[in-house]
């Protein structure tokens, strides 16, 4: 089994990228974030989920600890395959998808694209008290009256994770108000 690899990327595409190591090519799936942060020629070490079936080899990559944690966990949710939970890894953040789970919201879920409602629903049901105490960031909840604030970001172009970014930046003693809120978000993707 491949647990880790270390080497240099040698080719880019829109799901993986080749990681050259000792002159060995391994194609690794991993989420759209890594991918735009890096580039042909970068150094790159990732921690390895290798799915092995009658017809496929295949390596899913991730950065850090807790991103190949929390994809294992979704693996086990039912409907969930390595490119549906890879998928939210790339449009949820940790913390977003702990919160969907604590606050019990499949609702996060459903954004991404390929997960329906039901399977929403079973990947809440199924990751209800299995995240680690250890290695997961501290919970920062979104605010059910910020969902509005999400959809209408959403509707005007910015990815989930972008959107949830946005609304987290919002002080807590801000304007309840629906559209003073967007206002305030939008003025975070404006700053520098």
């Amino acid at each position: 089994m491949i647990s880790s690899l270390n080497g240099t990327i040698s080719f880019l595409s829109h799901d993986s990228l080749t990681l050259d190591v000792n002159g060995v090519g391994f194609e690794v799936f991993v989420d759209k974030n890594l991918l735009s942060e890096h580039q042909v020629g970068d150094h790159l070490q990732l921690l390895i989920h290798m799915v092995i079936r009658q017809d496929l080899l295949a390596l899913y990559g991730f950065q850090t600890a807790e991103e190949k944690v929390v994809f294992n966990l979704l693996l086990g949710a039912d409907g969930v395959g390595p490119k549906l939970a890879m998928a939210i890894i790339s449009n949820l953040s940790m913390d977003n998808i702990r919160n969907a789970v604590l606050a019990e919201k499949p609702e996060y879920f459903v954004r991404v694209p390929g997960v329906g409602k039901k399977t929403a629903q079973k990947i809440v049901i199924h990751l209800s008290g299995k995240f680690p105490d250890v290695g997961l960031h501290p919970v920062s909840a979104i605010a059910s009256k910020d969902d509005e604030v999400i959809e209408s970001l959403i509707a005007l172009g910015f990815s989930v994770v972008e959107a949830q970014t946005a609304v987290q930046s919002i002080p807590r003693d801000f304007s309840e108000d629906m559209e003073d809120r967007l206002r305030y978000a939008l003025q975070f993707f404006s700053t520098p």
